[in-house]
């Protein structure tokens, strides 16, 4: 089997070498705006599923024959959420402190899209995972917005970094938080390649 992961997010492409899993990248771009009323769920089961049908959409015309039969392309897209509230990539620092100081002395759910898709069928799952935040001061909103590390991260923060000493409890997946269930990976891949 064929995997292509269609993302150009490092932290992803991280967690699937990790793994032991064999892959090419192929980025791809869509729309990833919210839509009225849309929830959190659904907005990034549809994001992961958007992202696998672009990226299948590229290769099968190009590559066609039987050697697109056996691949896998792999989409995801993850959320943070609060309040019902979806916290995207911050605009700027006063966004990321704006996030932050939401987050502070708070539970909250990270959220990841799974969409694996082959030719003719697709797969996928929601991964929710529970992020515990430690209550922040000031100084430790700024000291980490000023580190320039949650700037491009849904919810202004990267677990695995900087931020991991403010988080001091995880209830779920904890490779869902950096931005890949890889365990879900694992599942739906087995159970695709059990299919007859």
């Amino acid at each position: 089997m064929r995997l292509i992961l269609a993302s150009a997010s490092p932290r992803r492409a991280e967690l699937l070498r990790a793994a032991g899993f064999e892959f090419e990248i192929l980025v791809v771009d869509i729309d990833e705006a919210v839509r009225p009323a849309e929830q959190p769920v659904d907005y990034v089961r549809r994001l992961a599923m958007e992202k696998s049908a672009r990226a299948m959409a590229t290769i099968a015309p190009s590559e066609g024959g039987s050697h697109v039969l056996d691949t896998v392309v792999l989409g995801a897209d993850t959320a943070v959420v609060i309040d019902g509230d979806i916290l995207g990539k911050p605009r700027d620092a006063a966004d990321a402190a704006s996030m932050l100081r939401r987050l502070s002395g708070r539970p909250h759910e990270v959220l990841t899209g799974i969409s694996l898709r082959g030719p003719e069928w697709e797969a996928g799952r929601v991964e929710t995972t529970t992020v515990e935040f430690s209550p922040l001061n000031a100084a430790d909103i700024a000291w980490y917005v000023e580190s320039g590390e949650g700037q491009d991260k849904a919810g202004a923060y990267a677990i695995q970094g900087l931020a991991s000493r403010f988080i001091p409890r995880v209830d779920g997946s904890y490779s869902n938080v950096v931005g890949l269930p890889i365990a879900v990976v694992h599942e739906l891949l087995a159970e695709i390649a059990s299919r007859p």
